[in-house]
């Protein structure tokens, strides 16, 4: 547990931000409060009485070193994250202390990969990008499938979502992606990262999810952050992420409200299913997480890579996905009270 610890959260009065705060609180450690609206947070702090809080922005790395003092690691949940990762973690690397984010943006968190490795493997910092929903759950997950397996042709990660209302920071998040891309879609196919275009809409396909979603109908190639993630460390030469139509539609709608919570712990009632796939020749294995709520679960899992890089149980340092620096079924068994995950047959 925390023991007191001091963990600064960046863009702490944000929706993900405020999951993590309070998660942090249960697990024992000390939150910090941090972000470039004093006014938010000083209304954050009325409703967590006795915290610190301090004023920074991604664009002042004084504010930033000046915030990170006393903190014994920082976890980032202010996107887009394409603005933000790159200055926290400089300013983690100055402070050597360890960095989380629950970043989804795939081309923040390749990157991380591409500017931070060897940087932060020299000073012997842990940089965890993507410890979140997406990106580090499908991670872990496909981790766990392939066990013994040393490498695998394919890995498909599907995701069954009930709805899908999205942040003010998704959409933001959203945005800047897209502007990167210049109207093009992206895959990981044949070992790397690919940019194309494409006309029309994403083909979709029939994915037999487990009871008690059952059979969805799912876009193909609706890319999230597990490109990244999986084969940072996974000889997959093809990684494919698909959704359900309707969080689809939920995403895009003009619409669309933001997320409202239904219970005591703020969650919303969105259901989720994970379902993972790995093919190796005419062998498969899978692995199926559920849950509630696909903000509110990446708080544990954000947390509870704190607490293991805190504690050392980590398997390597620098720039490392979740299933390349912890132990992912010893970390998937650590989150059952927010997750239920098991094994079978594809």
């Amino acid at each position: 547990m925390g023991s007191g610890q001091t963990v600064a959260v960046f863009g702490a009065y944000g929706h993900t931000g405020g999951f993590v705060v309070t998660e942090l609180r249960a697990r024992g450690f000390v939150p910090l409060l941090l972000g470039r609206d004093a006014g938010r947070l000083r209304a954050l702090v009325a409703a967590h009485p006795g915290l610190a809080h301090r004023v920074a922005s991604a664009g002042d790395p004084a504010s930033l070193d000046r915030a990170l003092r006393g903190a014994a690691a920082v976890v980032n949940c202010a996107g887009p994250f394409a603005s933000t990762a790159a200055p926290v973690i400089e300013a983690a690397l100055r402070a050597g202390i360890p960095y989380v984010d629950v970043a989804a943006e795939i081309e923040a968190n390749a990157d991380t990969f591409a500017r931070f490795t060897d940087r932060a493997r020299r000073v012997g910092v842990a940089v965890v990008p993507a410890m979140a929903f997406f990106g580090g759950l499908g991670d872990l997950l496909v981790t766990t499938a392939m066990g013994d397996w040393t490498a695998a042709d394919e890995a498909h990660v599907a995701y069954g979502l009930s709805s899908w209302h999205p942040t003010a920071g998704t959409l933001a998040s959203g945005a800047v992606s897209r502007e990167r891309r210049a109207g093009r879609r992206v895959r990981y196919t044949g070992g790397r990262l690919e940019y194309h275009r494409d006309e029309g809409d994403l083909p979709v396909l029939d994915w037999d999810f487990p009871a008690p979603l059952g059979p969805r109908t799912v876009l193909d190639g609706f890319t999230m952050a597990d490109v990244v993630t999986v084969p940072s460390h996974l000889s997959i030469p093809e990684v494919r992420t698909y959704m359900t139509v309707e969080a689809a539609r939920d995403l895009a709608g003009p619409d669309t409200p933001a997320p409202a919570a239904v219970d005591e712990l703020g969650r919303s009632g969105q259901t989720f299913t994970v379902d993972v796939v790995v093919r190796s020749g005419d062998r498969r294995r899978g692995v199926v997480a559920s849950g509630r709520d696909i903000y509110a679960v990446s708080a544990p899992l954000a947390v509870e890579a704190v607490d293991r890089v805190l504690a050392g149980r980590t398997r390597t340092s620098g720039v490392a996905s979740a299933g390349a620096i912890f132990d992912a079924p010893d970390f998937l068994r650590a989150l059952s009270a927010h997750l239920t995950v098991a094994s079978r047959r594809p």
